[in-house]
């Protein structure tokens, strides 16, 4: 303790230089927002191309239900067709309606059976149902984010925001750490359309009004009226029979009432050709918005990947005309969000504990020497989410400010003790070295008795980093305090060797 106070500015250094080490630490800790959730279940999208019916999403689920129940360790497979799952789970991202759209609830024995069938399922859905575009996932933790890494690709026109949104999507598939890379517009469908000659329409007194109610009574029908079955209302739909719309000439040979009273073919007034649009269109803001999404291989974090993607889409966004460019969306927006949040009461935090120092030290001085050990366990924080390969995330940064208050604590007890020694007479010199090594014991104790208590929670998905970054700072935050708080006051208030008792 002698050597550290007397070689104050070698410490100080030190120290400085660990909080370097610490900052740059950090910047290569995996960021997060919200770890997945230690519930059993395992849920499955199951996606078949835009335009594919019920009937066959039907289909390929029951083949599903089936093939699952024959694994070892499965309790039960629940599924819904034609939507997502009920919200069971307040954090679950949910699915709309959508015809082509099943998703399944998976419920094995254990978690361990769970992390098997995870790893297992991909490989297994590609190879027995290339049909339908599948993923698996877990129950988050955290506001709902349906993919680890999202972009928005936002501008007035659809079409031009479909061609770049592709491009958008060929950068992520570059990354070799991104998987099943998509967008939420899905594929084109084909579509019907009717090219009229509005000339013979008129001449002949059929509005473009009668004719969409013909088409429409034909192929998805018209609604006539309502049924009450109990507390339910079912629309009475009337249109032709399945064997009379299947095919392209039986819209061809319908007959349109005229004007005069007659019937003529439609195809005596337009043609009926194919076509191609989007079958889902988003919006944002006013504008149209795909969000190019996908999964990042294992042991990986999104916002790394979108970290590492963004260079390269930001210079697509350069080649972008006006109106139109790219966001950063998913976890890391929802997660810019929960840290905004944050952000906006630090300053009055800070305030507020600066405040607390000043009354309860009864200094300016002492109150900042106490307030400038607040960030000195960040090394230690860097280093044990490193080592023990965990993320930092929203709950690993309320650990952070948790372990500022700890650390301030430990120097608020160190400078107290030695205010008190001087006061009672003892040189300044003696003071700061017989305080050290007095307040060593209680200090330290304290201090691992809080990294013991985090051991437990170390183990948590969702409290582990949290606790592996308490302990880690506050391991190395008290021996910096330790060491470099004497040495810091003596610095700071220019004490030396050959000071007299204090008065």
């Amino acid at each position: 303790m002698h050597w550290c106070v007397a070689h104050r500015w070698v410490t100080i250094g030190l120290t400085l230089l660990t909080f370097a080490l610490g900052l740059a630490g950090m910047g290569r800790v995996q960021q997060q927002f919200f770890p997945d959730s230690s519930r059993p279940e395992i849920l499955v999208d199951l996606w078949l191309p835009e335009g594919s019916t019920i009937q066959q999403m039907d289909d390929v689920a029951r083949r599903f239900e089936t093939r699952l129940m024959q694994e070892p360790g499965m309790q039960s497979v629940t599924t819904w067709v034609g939507s997502g799952v009920p919200r069971f789970y307040l954090p679950l991202d949910q699915i709309f309606q959508q015809s082509n759209v099943a998703q399944v609830i998976l419920l094995p024995t254990d978690l361990k059976v769970r992390e098997t069938l995870r790893v297992k399922l991909p490989a297994l859905m590609a190879t027995e149902f290339p049909e339908a575009r599948t993923r698996v996932k877990l129950l988050p933790n955290g506001p709902p984010v349906a993919y680890p890494v999202q972009f928005r690709v936002v501008g007035a026109d659809a079409t031009q925001v479909r061609q770049w949104a592709d491009r958008a999507k060929a950068v992520l598939r570059e990354n070799p750490l991104m998987r099943g890379v998509n967008d939420n517009w899905n594929e084109s469908i084909k579509v019907l359309r009717l090219e009229i000659d509005q000339d013979k329409a008129r001449a002949l007194g059929v509005s473009s009004q009668a004719l969409a109610q013909a088409s429409r009574t034909i192929l998805s029908g018209s609604t006539i009226g309502q049924y009450r079955e109990g507390d339910k209302l079912i629309d009475i739909v009337l249109r032709q029979p399945v064997e009379e719309r299947n095919a392209i000439t039986d819209i061809g040979n319908a007959y349109m009432p005229t004007a005069s009273g007659r019937f003529i073919p439609l195809t005596q007034i337009a043609k009926v050709g194919f076509g191609w649009e989007p079958g889902v269109l988003w919006r944002e803001g006013r504008n149209y918005a795909v969000t190019v999404q996908g999964d990042v291989v294992e042991g990986v974090q999104g916002p790394t990947v979108t970290a590492q993607v963004w260079p390269r889409l930001q210079q697509l966004k350069a080649e972008m005309p006006a109106g139109y460019g790219i966001e950063v969306a998913g976890a890391v927006e929802e997660s810019s969000k929960g840290q905004g949040s944050i952000a906006a009461g630090v300053p009055v935090m800070l305030f507020l504990i600066f405040t607390l120092l000043v009354l309860q030290l009864q200094s300016f001085s002492r109150a900042m020497l106490v307030f400038l050990t607040g960030p000195l366990g960040i090394a230690g924080v860097a280093g044990a989410l490193l080592l023990l390969g965990r993320p930092f995330g929203f709950v690993a940064l309320l650990g952070v400010i948790a372990l500022m208050g700890m650390i301030m604590r430990n120097s608020v007890i160190l400078i107290d003790q030695i205010e008190q020694d001087r006061s009672r007479g003892i040189a300044a010199w003696d003071a700061i070295v017989e305080s050290a090594v007095r307040r060593f014991r209680p200090i330290v104790l304290t201090a691992a008795a809080a990294v013991l208590a985090m051991i437990p929670l170390s183990r948590s998905v969702f409290w582990g980093p949290m606790a592996v970054a308490i302990m880690g700072g506050l391991i190395v935050a008290t021996a910096l305090t330790l060491l470099a708080l004497p040495a810091m006051y003596a610095a700071w208030f220019r004490v030396k060797r050959q000071d007299t008792p204090a008065t």
